[in-house]
């Protein structure tokens, strides 16, 4: 007898499939089947969270789910945030599909709530979807958090998704109601940054008695701690594109019956473009459930054995300990990581930074991930790295040091020893550093006898430091060096035709201020610079990396750990996930600068500081040994960051102009919250103050930038 709250089968379903299908309800079909699909592609936090194709996504699925699926507008919950004008989207297909246009939400955490706390538990279904695009973290107790399009600094609203589907498995949802339950997720697996202001708070909606014979099915794109692939110009998530391809034209009921074997089919697809060397961080599928309630890959026949590297021989080990023996990590050494994946046709791993602390463990690791098909054992192109930096070092963007051609001369001889040896193929040479251009280094210094003025002396720096203008036995002031200042790059920039013949030196990208302590803060980065028309002038932190730097409070007492945390930061090449840290009033006491000096990271220092705190936070920064850091003069802490004017949040409150994004937000290159990559943070803070330069938001433009490197010092001769 048919239960009186249940409906009769639809008669549109298709006969049950022989396999799994004794395991479904016998009523499962369209209109007992429900949804919640979301794709999020914009988000409050920061326009550089936006990412092209979950909205794109969550639509394939919708038309796949009301197209073949035959499941009813009114059963599917479809909740967008997407980056282009919604009548942009492709909304063709299914009249299912047109009718969800005009009932979608913006993917607010309220919204997602509301459905699947709320809304769907009150509907009367044998199946339950849940399909979410876009981005995802995993906090401390390694559940998955969704963040929503509200997501903004201070308090990341997102969907705890373990913590949902753990309450659908309770009474909370009436006995008899959704037996089955299947969560599909485009998106990332990574740890949750640690800054404090990417606070994702705790997300735990409770729950009831746990229902027994209530089934979940749950597919992720990746592994825990692997990024889910998405291909933005096609607007496509690699995941859901092999998803939909399996399921094709399947009725609901067939598509739930066949997952298990979709699945199979999609994680083996993944299985063998990783093992074929395509990208080594790809989509992968978590091991997870059968609607029997086994792992649906336990007993799946092996595949075809593919193609493996070559790995290190014994000799080859020996070669690397001694070669390795009593050496610290170099400057490049993640750089040099780095290029051992692209070498082998593969993708750098994600996550930052290296994954030990010796070179001999970094070798150790890339030799048990193997590479690409070609044949070659990682670690060799890791190795032809270090020698081709410990030739030419001394050259390059900042965190290069002394050449060592012993050293890279026995490199090289290894590199070929084992290409010999193991008969591996040919290696492209490593790309060349980035060569810096020639910078301008102002010493600014009390007199000595203590009265007012400055001493003043300027070099030019290149591959030569020269001293180019010093001030006259009597002390000046900050005007006159301005003005000197301005005359040196005049004379540096000018056509050598114009002045009788001299050299011409265009490429002068950088100006730093070798200052006392109590100069830190002075507006060298607001004097203003003629340009174009004699009329016009120009901020010349506008124009220049400019920064500040004082180097002498740090010799007598601080010495060992300022050049110990510099070593770290150039070994890492500045994108350890440790490496920076924003720091807050709160944190600014009297043992910050001990806390700060105990490790090598934070190697930069992010000041959120009230003008009140920040000299002491100076203090700290000199006492630690932190080389870098940036700060806003006068001090400033914004809560909140305004969003991008050219892809605003669906929903996003009006932002005050006054207030200035956090630092993090502006600084970072890359999209997400992560920390910024060091060594991009002088172009970084170039391009906000030339962002700046036209606005009147108030201490925009104020940004301080301390670049302390230890050993890229001028040994000033004494005063003419």
């Amino acid at each position: 007898m048919t239960h009186p709250a249940r409906q009769a089968p639809d008669p549109r379903d298709p006969a049950p499939a022989p396999a799994h299908d004794a395991l479904l309800p016998p009523t499962l079909g369209p209109r007992r089947t429900f949804a919640l699909i979301a794709g999020v592609e914009t988000y409050e936090v920061s326009h550089r969270w936006n990412l092209r194709g979950p909205a794109r996504d969550a639509l394939r699925f919708a038309r796949w789910l009301t197209g073949p699926g035959e499941v009813p507008a009114a059963n599917v919950r479809l909740l967008l945030s997407p980056l282009d004008d919604p009548d942009r989207l492709d909304w063709s297909g299914p009249p299912g599909l047109a009718a969800l246009r005009d009932t979608y939400r913006p993917a607010t955490e309220e919204n997602a709530k509301t459905v699947l706390l709320d809304e769907l538990p009150q509907c009367d279904g044998d199946l339950l979807w849940i399909f979410w695009a876009g981005h995802g973290y995993l906090d401390g107790h390694r559940q998955l958090m969704l963040p929503c399009a509200d997501a903004r600094p201070g308090r990341i609203r997102h969907l705890n998704l373990d913590s949902a589907l753990r309450w659908w498995q309770t009474d909370l949802v009436k006995h008899r109601r959704f037996p089955l339950q299947a969560a599909l997720v485009d998106a990332c697996r990574v740890d949750a940054p640690r800054d404090t202001r990417w606070n994702f708070g705790s997300a735990d909606y409770g729950g009831g008695a746990t229902v027994p014979g209530r089934r979940q099915f749950r597919l992720y794109a990746s592994r825990e701690g692997e990024a889910a692939q998405n291909d933005a110009e096609r607007g496509a998530g690699r995941f859901t594109e092999a998803l939909l391809a399996e399921l094709g034209d399947r009725s609901v009921r067939d598509g739930v019956t066949g997952l298990p074997h979709a699945a199979r089919a999609v994680h083996r697809g993944f299985g063998e473009l990783r093992g074929r060397g395509e990208g080594w961080q790809l989509p992968q599928f978590i091991v997870d459930r059968d609607w029997d309630a086994s792992s649906f890959l336990d007993d799946d026949p092996p595949g075809p054995v593919l193609p493996r590297a070559t790995r290190l021989d014994q000799t080859g080990w020996d070669g690397l300990g001694e070669l390795f023996e009593g050496r610290e990590l170099p400057r490049r050494a993640y750089e040099a990581y780095a290029w051992a994946f692209r070498a082998a046709g593969c993708t750098t791993p994600v996550g930052s930074g290296l994954p030990a602390d010796t070179l001999l463990d970094v070798a150790w690791d890339l030799d048990q991930r193997q590479g690409g098909t070609a044949g070659l054992p990682l670690v060799v192109p890791f190795v032809q790295h270090l020698a081709d930096r410990a030739r030419r070092d001394g050259d390059g963007r900042p965190g290069a040091g002394a050449a060592d051609p012993v050293w890279a001369a026995r490199l090289a001889a290894w590199v070929r020893a084992a290409r010999e040896r193991l008969d591996l193929p040919a290696l492209r040479p490593p790309p060349a550093p980035a060569s810096r251009g020639a910078a301008l280094h102002v010493r600014l210094e009390p007199p000595d006898d203590g009265g007012d003025g400055l001493r003043a002396r300027m070099w030019l720096r290149g591959e030569q430091d020269r001293l180019v203008w010093e001030s006259e036995s009597a002390p000046v002031g900050l005007d006159a060096v301005r003005t000197a200042l301005v005359r040196q790059l005049a004379l540096l920039g000018a056509d050598p035709g114009e002045d009788g013949g001299g050299p011409s030196y265009r490429g002068v990208e950088r100006i730093e201020f070798q200052v006392p302590f109590e100069l830190l803060e002075t507006e060298f980065d607001r004097w203003p610079v003629p340009r174009g028309s004699a009329a016009r002038t120009r901020p010349l932190g506008s124009l220049y990396e400019v920064s500040v730097r004082c180097p002498q409070e740090r010799e007598a007492t601080t010495r060992t750990e300022w050049r110990g945390t510099w070593r770290w930061l150039c070994a890492q090449d500045g994108r350890h996930p440790d490496t920076v840290r924003v720091v807050e009033d709160a944190e600014v006491t009297d043992t910050l600068g001990l806390r700060l000096g105990a490790r090598p990271a934070p190697a930069c220092v992010l000041g959120h500081t009230s003008a009140g705190r920040t000299p002491a936070l100076l203090e700290a920064l000199l006492e630690g040994g932190v080389p870098v850091a940036v700060w806003r003069r006068g001090g400033g802490a914004p809560a909140v960051e305004a969003p991008a004017v050219e892809a605003p949040a669906v929903d996003a409150p009006a932002v005050e102009v006054s207030a200035p994004p956090g630092l993090p937000a502006l600084l970072a290159p890359e999209a997400g919250p992560g920390d910024p990559a060091v060594f991009a943070l002088p172009a970084r803070v170039r391009e906000a103050r030339r962002a700046a330069a036209g606005q009147q938001a108030e201490g925009a433009d104020r940004l301080v930038l301390l670049w302390d490197d230890p050993e890229d010092v001028i040994d000033p001769r004494p005063l003419a």
